[in-house]
C-alpha cells in the first residue's frame, strides 16, 4: 500500500431535517423531525463523507473553528488533525456540540483516508470481527398498540434477536404496552427497555424488578438521568439478576465514560458524539480496561465500521429515526442480515455516497 501525497484541500458542511414518519416520544423528549449535519472533507480528488445528528448550529461550529485547523493538514494524519480540533474548540466547550462537531469532521477524514487508500474503512482499524449484531430500537411512547405491534412484528420477522422499546413517558401505561411487547415478540427474543432518564432512583429501581420478572425485560437503559451516578449504581448493584443497566450516549469526552466506569453493566458510547471513530477507540479501550461491555448507539452507517474495531463489543442500536435517514440520503447503506451489520469490504471507506438529489428537499444549510 502507498502512502498517498495529499492534503486536505476542501471542507464542504451541509446539513438535513428529516421528518419523522409520525410523531415520536420518549420518557423525556417528544420530536416530529431530526437534523443530520454532514462533513465532505477533500484530498487528492476523493471526498470522504462523516457526519452527527445535532442542530445545524453543529455545521456552522465546523465552519468557524475547525475548517481552519484541518485545511492543509496531511489527510493521512487523522489523529493528529483531531487533537488540533480539541485544542481548537478549548473555549467554545468541548462536551456536547463541540465534540459533535469534532466527530463529523474525524469521521469524514477517516473516510477520507480509506478512499485514498482505496480499502473499505474497517481494514484501516484494528478490526477484532467482521460484522456487529444490532438490536432494533423504537417503540416511541407516542405509538398506539396498532403501531408498536406492527414495528415489533416487522423486526422478528426480518430476524433481529433483540429489540427495545421506549418506557415511563406514562408509566401507568407501561403494563399493557409491555403485555403487547412481549405477547408480539415471543419468548425467544430479547425484550430491552430505555426510560430516557425519566424516573427517580426508587421508581426506577421498583419498576426494574417489574421489568424483570413480569416481561423479562434484559437491558433498562438510563433509568435514571445519566447525569446521576449515583441512581445508575443503585439500580446496577441493588437491581435484579438477570438484567444490565446502561447509560453513555450522552458521553462527549473521555471523563464522560470514565465516570460512568463503575455505575454501568454495559457502556454506551455514540460515534458521532464522543469524538469520532478516534474517540470511540479511546473509549473501546477504556471499557475494556476496565472489564466493561461496550454497546453502539445508533448512526448505523458508520457504527458497522467502528464497532468492529471494539474488543469488548457487546451489540449496536438499529434507530428506527437513523434507519430511515441513512437510507434516505446514502447510496450504498447497509441493511441487515442475521441480526448483524456486516461492512461492505467491495467498497472504498465507508461505501457511502450522498444522494443529493433525494437530500436536497430538506436542506436547511
Amino acid at each position: 500500500m502507498t502512502r498517498p501525497d495529499a492534503t486536505v484541500d476542501g471542507l464542504d458542511v451541509s446539513a438535513y431535517r428529516i421528518p419523522t414518519d409520525e410523531p415520536e416520544s420518549d420518557g423525556t423528549y417528544e420530536w416530529d423531525s431530526t437534523t443530520i449535519v454532514v462533513v465532505e472533507a477533500r484530498a487528492g480528488g476523493r471526498t470522504g463523507l462523516g457526519y452527527t445528528y445535532g442542530e445545524a448550529a453543529t455545521g456552522k461550529l465546523i465552519e468557524d473553528k475547525l475548517q481552519e485547523v484541518v485545511l492543509g493538514l496531511d489527510a493521512m494524519d487523522v489523529g493528529a488533525a483531531w487533537l488540533a480540533m480539541g485544542a481548537a474548540i478549548r473555549n467554545a466547550g468541548r462536551p456536547g456540540v463541540g465534540m459533535m462537531a469534532v466527530s463529523a469532521v474525524d469521521i469524514a477524514l477517516w473516510d477520507l483516508k480509506a478512499r485514498l487508500l482505496d480499502v473499505p474503512l474497517v481494514d484501516l482499524l484494528p478490526a477484532a470481527r467482521r460484522q456487529v449484531p444490532i438490536y432494533s430500537s423504537g417503540g416511541f411512547c407516542s405509538y398506539s398498540m396498532e403501531r408498536l405491534q406492527e414495528q415489533l412484528e416487522g423486526w422478528v420477522a426480518d430476524g433481529i434477536p433483540r429489540v427495545k422499546m421506549k418506557v415511563s413517558r406514562e408509566p401507568e401505561r407501561d403494563p399493557a404496552r409491555l403485555d403487547v411487547a412481549r405477547k408480539t415478540i415471543g419468548e425467544k427474543t430479547e425484550l430491552f427497555v430505555d426510560a430516557n432518564g425519566a424516573l427517580t432512583r426508587k421508581d426506577a429501581l421498583h419498576w426494574a424488578y417489574r421489568f424483570c420478572g413480569e416481561w423479562g425485560v434484559s437491558w433498562f437503559e438510563e433509568p435514571v438521568s445519566s447525569a446521576d451516578l449515583e441512581g445508575l449504581r443503585l439500580i446496577r448493584d441493588r437491581g435484579p439478576a438477570g438484567m444490565d443497566t446502561a447509560a453513555g450516549e450522552y458521553g462527549y469526552v473521555l471523563a464522560d465514560f470514565r465516570n460512568l466506569l463503575e455505575c454501568v453493566d454495559c457502556l454506551q458510547a455514540d460515534v458521532t458524539r464522543c469524538g469520532g471513530i478516534t474517540g470511540l477507540l479511546q473509549v473501546g479501550g477504556l471499557a475494556a480496561a476496565h472489564q466493561l461491555d461496550v454497546s453502539g448507539h445508533c448512526a448505523p452507517q458508520v457504527s458497522a465500521h467502528a464497532l468492529c474495531a471494539i474488543h469488548r463489543l457487546r451489540h449496536l442500536e438499529y434507530f428506527h429515526d437513523h434507519v430511515r435517514i441513512e437510507s434516505m440520503l446514502f447510496e450504498g447503506a447497509l441493511l441487515p442480515s442475521g441480526g448483524e451489520l456486516r461492512p461492505d469490504r467491495s467498497r472504498p471507506g465507508l461505501g457511502l455516497e450522498v444522494k443529493t438529489a433525494d437530500a436536497e428537499p430538506y436542506r436547511i444549510r
